[in-house]
């Protein structure tokens, strides 16, 4: 590997702030023999970085998978000039207070 591709796998894959705060949990067994495989599979990342790197790509998918609930209130339209409603689902409910424990970890 170049040292190009290296910085752009690093660019790509290893960018973010980390928080101050570590988080203990109690896996269930077969999840810890998930990521001990996972471990032996890919052994120049450690088991605390395979949970990181699955804890953020579960929730970039869990935030995807949240279901649009329409609303009443028309927010904008479409390019074909239909309305688009407001989304009155958990969506934005999970991106507020995102948002605030972003600023918290933030300031």
């Amino acid at each position: 590997m170049s040292l190009q591709e290296l910085v752009a796998q690093w660019e790509a894959h290893a960018q973010g702030k980390l928080t101050k705060e570590t988080y203990a949990v109690h896996l269930l067994v077969e999840d810890a023999a998930r990521l001990a495989a996972l471990a032996e599979m890919y052994p120049k990342r450690s088991k605390e970085q395979l949970i990181s790197e699955l804890l953020s790509a579960a929730l970039g998918q869990l935030e995807a998978s949240l279901p649009y609930v329409q609303g009443t209130k028309v927010v904008a339209t479409d390019e074909m000039g239909d309305a688009i409603y407001e989304d009155v689902g958990p969506t934005p409910r999970f991106m507020a207070l995102t948002k605030k424990y972003l600023q918290q970890h933030q300031g």
